[in-house]
């Protein structure tokens, strides 16, 4: 049951007077539905109505509020000009200028002859000052706020109505039980919730809005303090509920494969290995990210995992998002498999008829001990004779409906391992993989080379290309991306077909063409012809960006490097320095750049190192877009600001953790005022599981 003092919180806005469908709907689009989706939308600017100057003092382009007497009124010749009312303090004459205005209400509002106080943005043209639509219009005596929050809005909500709707909200806020840590909130000299929340609605300056203020701070502790007790609430859920089973191997299948490899393993991806053993002969169920650079190795660690799983008497699955990258991990894991012992198959769309049939037939009899696939293993007719552990390539590709549907193919719990070559800063991994546990490897295996990068303006791209003919000459392989498959007429940018043909007319027969659109039989043919040395340059689009493993290939040029993200061209690069060949990556951008664009393609030149990488790009473009597709399980905080509390949010773990650890069930004083914020930032999971206990 809800603590009853939240219940006028969780009234739906409708109760607000004034607040009808329409506008519950428009208020629905920019908050929510409930009263504290209202409260948690805080401001994003403030309006400063202080300034006050005589009329003939006031500085063009500032918001003033003045004292006037309304002179007279100006009707327009024609509907296309404005109405304007003049009006004067005693040192100049402004015009009050309104467009589609109704006279009626002209009259009614600045009656001639009248003292009103208005406000709003002046403007100075030859000497003459006006003021368009003016914001406030108030009789002497009448209250007109001298600070005014501004909040996103949408189309057909006022800031007045949805400023009105929020103060109504406000009202409606009580004190509630304190769920911090007394000492801690002292130290950091944070006000109570109910304090913060109506002081964060009530900026005074541009400063106030900033996310170090401490009532600021308050509120995010508290939407992150929430996240990471329901997140450990939940993980202990799905471990009670969900018992694993024990997958002990003695190592047999592990040795024969490392003694096939031709490197050694890092010391990173030994530790990854053993935490996984560990985790996989516990009778827990493992949940756990193996998180790693391009080139990080985190595709060996995997399969060691799977050998595991096999030699314990289960059979292995490994998912990739696409049919380039599952190919790629069959021909990359055939040999350790052959070494191993072990009967490995892949299995996509392409697989049909009779072939697929058999297949099927043999996985489903436990003839088949690890299986590659794409979205394909999701299908009904999939099915396993005893699923072991699930292996999951590039995790935010995927959603989790879809990850729980092939671990759920299983006759027991099985056992989950999700990677990613997308590098996460620290603070973003707590929130999106919480639940799970982490591995991270840091570094290059050895014989990883390091890629020179050169950022180039489109004006030097007949160097580029020159550059090129003589690479190709010499026997280099080299990768050519564009954004685009076909030649946009709104948006002016290379096409990866028309810069093929172009290519293939300055550089001969040589180039290749590889994109989205095509068949996967022509995507895969030219593919091999690439791999095999018969095509030198490769035209592309980011199909490329992951699972293309061609060692021979040292160059990368990325055109209109400026439209790709960060994370994306760190991918891009990774294509290259695969082999013993010194690599080079040119980024061709088209000028002028913004600043943010500026700062990417600065930061790729300046490191290859992907977990600095990610964090420039957290700070860069924030936390809603990194991780992918919203299904990957990234939260949109609306308090927090992930790129400026990630101390907190580290903090906020620590504390959720000894919260839990002396009170898993949050049954003391704090724990109670722990679930009333639980119920306040919608943990509905964490409160089931308490509820439940």
């Amino acid at each position: 049951m809800r603590p009853s003092i939240l219940f006028p919180l969780f009234a739906d806005t409708r109760s607000l007077p004034g607040v009808g469908p329409r506008l519950e709907k428009l208020i629905s689009q920019v908050a929510g539905t409930r009263l504290k989706d209202l409260i948690f939308h805080l401001p994003t600017g403030v309006i400063d109505r202080s300034y006050r100057p005589k009329l003939i003092a006031a500085e063009a382009g500032r918001i003033v509020t003045a004292s006037v007497n309304v002179l007279d009124h100006l009707p327009p010749r024609d509907k296309r000009q404005p109405f304007k009312v003049r009006c004067s303090d005693d040192t100049a004459t402004i015009e009050l200028v309104f467009f589609h205005a109704h006279q009626d209400w002209l009259n009614k509002s600045l009656p001639v002859g009248s003292q009103r106080v208005i406000s709003g943005k002046v403007e100075r043209f030859n000497n003459r000052l006006s003021m368009p639509h003016p914001d406030f219009i108030a009789a002497p005596g009448e209250e007109m706020p001298l600070h005014e929050p501004v909040y996103a809005l949408t189309e057909g909500l006022s800031g007045k109505v949805l400023s009105k709707a929020i103060r109504g909200a406000l009202e409606k806020v009580s004190p509630l039980p304190e769920w911090l840590d007394p000492a801690y909130q002292k130290k950091m000299k944070w006000p109570a919730f109910h304090e913060a929340i109506k002081a964060a609605h009530s900026p005074v300056k541009e400063a106030d809005l900033a996310p170090e203020t401490p009532e600021r701070q308050r509120l995010a502790y508290d939407e992150l303090l929430s996240n990471q007790l329901a997140l450990m609430l939940v993980r202990k859920q799905m471990r009670e509920v969900n018992k694993g089973r024990v997958l002990k191997a003695e190592g047999r299948l592990k040795a024969k494969a490392l003694a096939a490899l031709h490197f050694t393993l890092t010391e990173a991806q030994q530790q990854a290995i053993a935490e996984i053993e560990a985790d996989m002969a516990s009778p827990q169920r493992m949940l756990r990210l193996l998180q790693g650079d391009v080139g990080a190795g985190k595709t060996v660690v995997a399969f060691m995992a799977l050998l595991d799983a096999v030699e314990a008497g289960t059979q292995g699955a490994l998912m990739a998002p696409t049919e380039i990258l599952s190919r790629q991990h069959m021909a990359g894991l055939e040999k350790l498999a052959e070494a191993s012992g072990v009967k490995m198959a892949l299995l996509t769309g392409r697989e049909k008829g009779a072939p697929r049939a058999a297949l099927l037939k043999a996985l489903a009899e436990g003839e088949i001990d690890i299986l590659i696939g794409t979205h394909a293993l999701f299908s009904d007719d999939v099915v396993f004779k005893d699923l072991g552990l699930v292996v999951v390539d590039e995790q935010h590709r995927f959603g989790v409906h879809q990850r729980m549907t092939l671990q759920g193919k299983g006759e027991h719990v099985t056992d989950v391992l999700v990677m990613t070559a997308t590098p996460i800063p620290r603070t973003l991994a707590l929130t999106a993989y919480g639940d799970m546990e982490v591995s991270r490897l840091f570094g290059r295996p050895p014989g990883r080379q390091p890629i020179e990068t050169r950022v180039l303006p489109v004006s030097r791209l007949e160097d580029v290309v020159e550059h090129l003919r003589k690479a190709l000459a010499a026997g280099t392989r080299a990768y050519w991306v564009c954004p685009l498959v076909e030649e946009s007429e709104k948006i002016d940018l290379a096409a990866a077909e028309d810069r093929a043909r172009e290519l293939s007319a300055t550089l001969g027969p040589k180039v290749g063409l590889v994109h989205g659109k095509m068949k996967a039989a022509e995507r895969d043919a030219a593919m091999a012809k690439f791999k095999a040395g018969e095509l030198q340059l490769l035209v592309a689009t980011t199909v490329i960006e992951v699972g293309v493993d061609v060692p021979e290939a040292t160059i990368m040029v990325v055109e209109h490097a400026e439209r790709f993200g960060l994370a994306q061209l760190h991918q891009l690069r990774g294509r290259v320095g695969r082999g013993s060949g010194k690599s080079s990556c040119l980024l061709v951008y088209a000028p002028p750049l913004g600043e943010t664009a500026k700062a990417r393609l600065s930061t790729l030149r300046d490191t290859d190192d992907g977990f600095v990488i990610a964090e420039e790009d957290l700070k860069l473009r924030g936390p809603g877009e990194l991780l992918g597709t919203r299904q990957s399980g990234q939260l949109e905080f609306r308090l927090a600001d992930i790129s400026a509390h990630g101390e907190l949010l580290a903090c906020a773990r620590d504390d959720a953790a000894l919260i839990l650890s002396r009170d898993p069930d949050l049954k003391s004083d704090r724990g109670v005022a722990l679930r009333v914020l639980l119920y306040l930032f919608g943990q509905d999971e964490a409160v089931k599981y308490l509820r439940a206990g």
